[in-house]
């Protein structure tokens, strides 16, 4: 199967839904018009259609070689992709300027980061995890710091991972053993061992720049007492020339079930040098600008798999032949006709549709808060800011759940076919497994949604979102084409209020309600977060239409958002009676009866 880009959904979303054009007075956008934002997609998907794509699957195949003294190569023809991706400048995308970057707005960068993860979600890790290492870096390191390493790691000369995972903790970091010990130089010596680290052993860049949690000697138990250290491969001179090699080795790589092109590391740490990144104690804190950054790419890339299984899917779908339609042979003078005449196939090629469009709109527009976050305007920031916090758990857990759902659709499609590793299918399928449990685990971001998020400042993030679904739907409520949107936007919202006001009366008391209602208030609010972005599809979709325009693209939109409505929207009614049962059904067995 041949990749291609998604421009012109992504373009229909940039240019006329969330009208980008209309931003040039916020930071980032001054220099940014939607026709400079079309000729960069453009090259953007050539870039991932002709260069990344083809690596793909034999990348799937081959995977990533480890040799004693923690070698690694990657898959045959990966080095000289991401070379070739380095001096295009596509790393230095949205990168500051001040470090050497392009400056773009973040909504362009999520733009071209879903071309790269659906040519090779593997492949898209290694710049992904360099943009949250240096997003960490530049928000909380020191300035000499940021001047020595950011300018290489803007362009993707020196790439970048995160290390917090142990063999004793993942979720729990408060367990986190690897020591740190002050030089008395300002460096420290940093000594542990780190495991499932992406990318963190390869020899695609120069350097890799790991950002390593760790507990100073005599700090506090728990999360409290960890820092956060920046830990180069190769130590870095005055003059910005690569010296001595680090204290540091990749022992080992992972066999995983997928994202085989990517090197997931186990790396040691044996007094390897390293610097402070922030203040001694505010690790976690200072992690989370990494952790955010990857949770939002994490979310894009399981929604970009899943955009590239159901291409696979419908061609696939087009070129088999298997039986004749219900209503009489639409391929007379063939064997059989193809299985898209059969509406089981059609079903779940649309429910496949109907979230990869969705879910496009839903990163766009989480991405748009983060540049909005940038704002001159106070009252704009704090919203902007309020929503990134309440929309990462939602659009990372709904979309990587809904992806791997796709890729699934997408196997069964093929069916027989699927199963086998000559078609693409499996890869997807596989490597899309990964994205609901990295990053932390989906169950992890429903809790963190109910339980920090909701009622963080008193509440009023969520607040702020439903007045502005109300906004949208009083405004846009009336008779015409696009009433069956704004009426199911408005029932989804009704059913997410009086979910949240259940779990303010009911988890609350008992803290086990809101946990065994946590997913299903978190996909309650994805269902609800794609009707809001369907409702806009649809209206700019129909303004087109009322305007003329015989192009079927808005069509199809209409088609497919139809489809959403009747047939995934009321999925909202289950998920609220399920999450409004409580957790006396889950607690209620005894351990030993499992």
């Amino acid at each position: 199967m041949a990749y291609k880009a998604p421009v012109r959904d992504l373009t229909f979303i940039l240019n006329e839904v969330l009208e980008i054009d209309r931003y040039t007075n916020q930071p980032g956008f001054t220099d940014v018009s939607s026709d400079l934002v079309q000729q960069i997609l453009e090259e953007g998907a050539k870039f991932a259609e002709e260069v990344i794509a083809p690596i793909n699957h034999s990348g799937d195949k081959e995977g990533c070689h480890w040799s004693e003294g923690g070698v690694v190569t990657g898959p045959k023809g990966w080095k000289e992709a991401y070379q070739a991706m380095v001096e295009a400048g596509w790393p230095a995308l949205t990168a500051d300027p001040a470090y050497g970057g392009q400056g773009m707005p973040s909504i362009v960068g999520s733009a071209f980061g879903q071309f790269t993860a659906g040519a090779s979600a593997a492949f898209s890790m290694y710049p992904g995890l360099t943009a949250g290492a240096y997003a960490g870096i530049h928000a909380n390191a020191s300035e000499e710091l940021k001047a020595k390493y950011l300018p290489r790691m803007a362009t993707g000369e020196w790439s970048g991972t995160m290390n917090l995972t142990e063999p004793q903790c993942g979720t729990d970091l408060g367990m986190v053993r690897t020591k740190a010990v002050p030089n008395g130089d300002g460096s420290y010596s940093i000594t542990g061992q780190k495991i499932w680290i992406s990318a963190g052993e390869h020899d695609f860049s120069e350097n890799i720049i790991h950002t390593v949690l760790a507990r100073v000697e005599g700090a506090v138990p728990g999360i409290k007492g960890l820092s956060l250290f920046l830990v180069p491969k190769y130590l870095v001179n005055e003059d910005g020339s690569l010296g001595e090699r680090n204290t540091l080795e990749c022992t080992g790589l992972e066999h995983k079930m997928g994202i085989h092109g990517n090197a997931t590391a186990v790396m040691q740490y044996e007094g390897a040098k390293g610097w402070l990144i922030g203040e001694e104690g505010r690790g976690m804190n200072n992690m989370f600008v990494v952790m955010n950054e990857a949770r939002l790419g994490t979310g894009l890339q399981g929604l970009a798999i899943g955009s590239a299984a159901y291409q696979a899917a419908v061609e696939f779908a087009n070129d088999r032949l298997q039986g004749r339609s219900l209503t009489g042979p639409k391929n007379p003078d063939g064997p059989a006709d193809s299985i898209l005449v059969h509406p089981d196939v059609r079903r779940m090629l649309l429910e496949a549709r109907a979230f990869v469009e969705g879910g496009q709109a839903f990163i766009l527009w989480t991405a748009l808060q983060a540049d909005l976050e940038k704002s001159d305007d106070e009252a704009t920031a704090q919203k902007a800011k309020d929503y990134m916090g309440l929309l990462t758990p939602v659009l990372k857990a709904y979309l990587t759940d809904k992806g791997f759902h796709v890729a699934s659709l997408a196997m069964q499609v093929h069916g027989g076919s699927g199963y086998t590793e000559h078609f693409q299918a499996s890869q997807y399928l596989r490597d899309a497994r990964i994205t609901m449990i990295y990053e932390g685990t989906n169950g992890i971001q429903a809790l963190d949604l109910v339980g920090r998020k909701l009622p963080g400042n008193g509440g009023r993030a969520i607040m702020s979102w439903f007045a502005d679904i109300d906004a949208f739907v009083a405004e846009n409520g009336a008779e015409g084409p696009i009433k069956p949107y704004v009426e199911g936007l408005a029932d989804a919202k009704k059913k997410l209020q009086e979910g949240t006001m259940w779990l303010m009366q009911n988890g609350m008391q008992n803290p086990d309600n809101a946990a065994a209602a946590s997913t299903d208030y978190l996909h309650l609010f994805g269902l609800t977060a794609l009707a809001y972005l369907w409702a806009q599809m649809a209206k700019a979709a129909q303004a087109k239409i009322d305007a003329g325009s015989d192009d079927p693209f808005y069509v199809a939109k209409l088609q497919t958002g139809r489809y959403f409505l009747e047939r995934i929207l009321p999925d909202t009614h289950g998920h609220l009676v399920k999450m409004k049962t409580g957790a006396d059904v889950l607690m209620a067995m005894p351990a030993e009866a499992f």
